[in-house]
């Protein structure tokens, strides 16, 4: 496969207009496609009205929610688009559903949360463990590789838990969590499994029906969309648990869960940010169409896309490592070692014993180099590694990012 990163960078229209910089702040919202920004402003031109009305430019505006929610169910591979829910951000949403399921809980039932997780998938379910009386338990990490202990998983499963949730790529260390795995080990303890695929979505494939959780959540604008979040969830439990409406909305899912007048013209962002993964499968995927074979469509060109995506990623996250590696003083956590690059995603933190991470981050900004400093809301797994105070530097690479760029880092970091 040759992926012409030129090509695709192309169609940034930010890439273009900042040829200069360098754009490593990715984890916390990658830039979007021209087609993106031109869908936004289409919804405007040509529809802009409210949902359920008997004249045009409301029906144009339904037909392209339809349409986008079948998109991204294409996405996800999710069975059905009523099972697909847009929101403000995942955040929302997972705050929205963490009050639904806590109507079902009881005092004394537990939750499992991880050590790794971004606190948006950690906050709401801690809320309602406040409100209701539940127990928290929690999954460690491996220090040593920042990768989740599965054995603190298994003990952490009782026959109290109810809700198991993780995240599927970590914001901070790019570890990737065996969430098949850890869907069968949460339904032998008779759990629901809510998954954070905030990360893992502009990285690599996600079927949601391989991975057998019952709730996974991302984010439109880590994967090139508009600033928007969906939720996925089973039908059963998305028409049955208790929402939080207003009385005249339809009560079917996913209209349900979707409180309020949406963002329509962002929606139609995301439908766009689809249509342009759909292209890079079929400009780069066809060597992996085998991996997909039991789906056809755009649900299979779609997974090519990000199968070309992750190789092209996985030769970007090894030079930036070997970059880090190499500079003095630099300290780098989570997955260093080459054969186990497939289980993590090209988002890279380090330390500099000389600079704090923010003195670097800043050194980088003006530079040219885009990076985050901080605990990037992940202040659980910084606090484990012991870097609570200050956090880390992370680069966060994408698959419109260089060879090139990751030189100038390196340039950059060693003058430092």
């Amino acid at each position: 496969m040759t992926f012409d990163v030129q090509a695709v960078r192309a169609r940034f229209p930010a890439l273009q207009l900042n040829p200069s910089v360098v754009f490593f702040d990715n984890p916390a919202g990658t830039q979007v496609p021209g087609s993106v920004i031109e869908a936004v402003s289409d919804y405007y031109r040509h529809m802009n009205a409210n949902s359920g009305g008997a004249f045009a430019t409301s029906r144009r505006s339904d037909a392209m929610v339809r349409e986008v929610r079948q998109r991204m169910a294409d996405f996800l591979n999710a069975p059905s688009a009523d099972e697909i829910v847009f929101g403000p951000n995942m955040t929302t949403l997972t705050f929205s559903l963490s009050r639904a399921l806590a109507k079902q809980l009881k005092p004394g039932d537990e939750i499992v949360l991880t050590r790794m997780d971004h606190d948006a998938n950690i906050a709401p379910w801690l809320r309602i463990a406040e409100d209701y009386g539940l127990v928290v338990r929690w999954v460690d990490i491996r220090v040593q590789d920042c990768t989740l202990d599965m054995d603190s998983l298994e003990a952490a499963l009782t026959d109290r838990t109810r809700i198991v949730a993780t995240v599927h790529a970590s914001n901070a260390v790019g570890t990737i969590n065996p969430v098949g795995q850890i869907a069968q080990m949460a339904r032998a303890a008779g759990a629901l499994y809510v998954v954070d695929a905030v990360q893992s979505a502009p990285h690599i494939p996600i079927d949601v029906q391989v991975i057998g959780c019952d709730f996974l959540l991302c984010s439109a604008y880590k994967f090139f969309g508009p600033h928007i979040g969906v939720m996925w969830g089973r039908r059963a439990l998305l028409a049955e648990l208790p929402v939080y409406k207003v009385r005249p909305s339809k009560d079917r899912p996913p209209y349900r869960w979707e409180t309020g007048t949406p963002s329509f013209e962002t929606i139609a962002g995301v439908g766009a940010a689809i249509d342009y993964l759909e292209s890079l499968g079929q400009a780069y995927g066809a060597e992996f169409a085998g991996l997909f074979g039991g789906l056809s469509g755009r649900r299979q060109t779609l997974k090519m896309a990000m199968a070309a995506v992750g190789v092209y990623e996985r030769e970007l996250v090894a030079h930036l490592i070997d970059v880090l590696r190499g500079v003095p003083g630099v300290q780098v956590f989570g997955i260093t070692d080459p054969a186990r690059y497939e289980a993590r995603v090209p988002t890279v933190v380090f330390t500099h014993e000389k600079h704090t991470p923010l003195a670097v981050a800043e050194y980088l900004a003006g530079a040219g180099i885009y990076v985050w400093d901080g605990n990037y809301y992940a202040q659980e797994i910084m606090e484990r590694l012991g870097h609570g105070e200050h956090g880390m530097v992370r680069v966060g690479l994408s698959h419109y990012n260089t060879h090139d760029e990751i030189a100038r880092l390196e340039a950059a970091l060693t003058a430092l």
